[in-house]
């Protein structure tokens, strides 16, 4: 089993919270982090509602069925039964013992308002994504940490990441299944039927939902559209959907973790930003399933990286935010009058950190125009931009401009 590296935080919020709920996409590794934890880091009971018996009991009486269960239980699947948390909430009102339950669970609970709000105060939330790149190399990233540091940044020594290693590591994204396929055909197979499996299922459980033969389209055209602005109206008429129905099937793929729209950065008055989100899936792998992207034609020295290699980035960033000590929120910046960087990391205190992705492996002053625009956006507040690049020197452009080879995302430790 590859080490992840949410344990550590996972095992604190079992330290002090009565319920802990283990979110993430299907197939991320959930069941399998929750098992090893079963029987070494917190040894505890383990149920699953993908058993049909289980399941029958809870539906039957959910409140009886917690009754037999003595010390810390594990439940996964817990969005197959969300008659259960009612019943949590009330047993955890009689008896507040930290970790008394570990939930996992494929929906997003925040965007399933009824489930979220029984245990408000009582439950901590942590979201498990695929593998990171680290995780895979067997490296704990300290990348996020770094860049909020107010000294210079950590040394990174000239590292060579080929144009085709960087494209195997799109493609295959970081589904722990993609770990075992390495033949591209078998990879392809799994991702349809992982889709397959997520809108039969996932959904239905989710809302009774009409015209689902439309939903597997609906992801291709945001697979298309990765790293652009989400248009409601031209995505309704690409797909033939009424908007208020294609609004609400957005909102379902965001709660199966599939889709992961990132909101616009708008925290200074003296700039003119565009507020719309920013289309994204979770995974680079699905992604290049989608739009039929494959690890030789993108090695070739034209190929346009951009769009995937971005993605890719974020998914990266948002993997990492999830056991970083700083924690930040993650948005993209762009003005009225189209300066833009990639992504932009703001942490509790309102500190600023841009990151720009470049797909070159030589920059251009120009590159940096957003991240200075940044800067002097957010003043003070501003702590450093970087401009991820395919090169393989750390370069300055100034006391806190930098540019940074692209596998230092991953490859820059834990202070």
């Amino acid at each position: 089993m590859i080490p992840r590296h949410l344990t550590p935080s996972l095992l604190q919020a079992l330290q002090d919270n009565p319920v802990v709920l283990l979110q993430g996409p299907r197939q991320s590794g959930k069941s399998t982090l929750a098992q090893a934890l079963a029987s070494a880091g917190h040894q505890a009971r383990y149920v699953t509602l993908d058993d049909a018996a289980v399941l029958a009991a809870v539906a039957r009486d959910a409140g009886g069925f917690l009754s037999g269960l003595t010390g810390p239980v594990i439940i996964d699947e817990v969005q197959l039964a969300p008659e259960l948390f009612r019943a949590i909430k009330l047993e955890v009102d009689r008896q507040r013992t930290p970790g008394r339950f570990l939930l996992t669970g494929s929906s997003n609970v925040l965007l399933l308002p009824k489930l979220s709000e029984s245990l408000a105060g009582r439950m901590e939330i942590l979201t498990l994504w695929p593998f990171s790149q680290g995780e895979m190399a067997g490296l704990r990233e300290g990348f996020i940490d770094a860049l909020f540091h107010q000294g210079p940044l950590p040394a990174v020594a000239p590292l060579a990441l080929t144009r085709q290693n960087l494209a195997q590591r799109m493609t295959t994204g970081g589904y722990p299944e993609m770990a075992h396929r390495v033949d591209p055909a078998r990879r392809q197979a799994w991702f349809g039927s992982y889709i397959t499996t997520i809108l039969q299922r996932d959904v239905r459980d989710m809302a009774d939902i009409e015209g689902l033969t439309q939903m597997p389209r609906l992801l291709s055209l945001l697979a298309a559209q990765t790293g652009g602005l989400l248009n409601i109206a031209a995505l309704s008429r690409d797909i033939g959907l009424a908007q208020p129905t294609l609004k609400r099937y957005l909102t379902l793929l965001q709660a199966t973790h599939l889709y992961q729209p990132l909101p616009a950065w708008s925290g200074s008055p003296r700039k003119r930003f565009i507020k719309r989100e920013k289309v994204y899936l979770n995974d680079s792998g699905l992604v290049a399933y989608l739009r039929g992207l494959e690890v030789a034609p993108l090695a070739e020295p034209n190929a346009d990286l951009g769009a995937l290699l971005e993605s890719f980035v974020g998914q990266e960033l948002h993997k990492q935010i999830g056991w970083s000590q700083t924690k930040p929120a993650l948005y993209y910046y762009r003005t009225a009058d189209g300066r833009e960087v990639d992504y932009v990391l703001e942490d509790r205190r309102g500190m600023i950190v841009g990151v720009e992705v470049k797909a070159a492996t030589n920059l251009r002053s120009e590159d940096l125009r957003g991240l200075a625009d940044l800067a002097d956006a957010t003043g003070k507040r501003f702590v450093r931009g970087v401009v991820l690049y395919l090169g393989r020197e750390v370069v300055p452009f100034g006391a806190n401009l930098h540019a940074l080879p692209m596998e230092a995302l991953w490859r820059i430790p834990v202070a």
